[in-house]
């Protein structure tokens, strides 16, 4: 493609995640990405082979109802190799968040296989503000479970759904 044209295109990146929930440091990297980018695409994953907590409407709903207020995203479930998946949305980038120096190397070797599939696409690390270093999906049901409170982790609608499913 040449750069003429590129630099026509819309700037598009991907977040892909389970998000299963997704968390006040999803949340802080979308609204980051979402100033650097025309616009962000949070990618779900429907992993049949991960059992998840929420269900992928659950997950898409909550997503959708906590980045409600940004108006370059959108939220989207899918199944499928996520180059493929990038490919079909013209994104360029796919955005993925490190929290620790340990996740850095299972990155890496991700990136780097997303390269081989679709050398088009390119894979920006972004680290979450540093009140949501430590926050983690599994965490966050893990202090569910065990009948702590959740509320500097979650969106307050996430929280309400998360207890609902503990309730029943």
């Amino acid at each position: 493609m040449s750069d003429k044209l590129r630099g026509l295109m819309k700037k598009i990146a991907i977040y892909p995640g389970s998000f299963d929930p997704i968390t006040n440091g999803h949340i802080d990297l979308i609204k980051r990405a979402s100033t650097l980018f025309d616009e962000v695409i949070i990618a779900i994953t429907q992993n049949a082979s991960k059992s998840s907590f929420l269900s992928i409407e659950q997950r898409v709903s909550a997503t959708e109802n906590s980045i409600s207020k940004l108006t370059n995203t959108k939220v989207l479930s899918f199944n499928s190799l996520l180059v493929d998946f990038a490919r079909e949305h013209n994104a360029q980038i796919i955005i993925r968040g490190l929290r620790a120096v340990s996740d850095f190397e299972y990155e890496f070797q991700l990136s780097g296989m997303n390269k081989r599939l679709n050398p088009e696409i390119e894979t920006l690390f972004m680290t979450p503000s540093e009140e949501f270093a430590n926050i983690s999906s599994s965490l966050v049901r893990e202090i569910l479970l065990l009948g702590g409170d959740i509320s500097l982790f979650v969106p307050s609608e996430v929280k309400k759904i998360l207890l609902d499913i503990v309730k029943k």
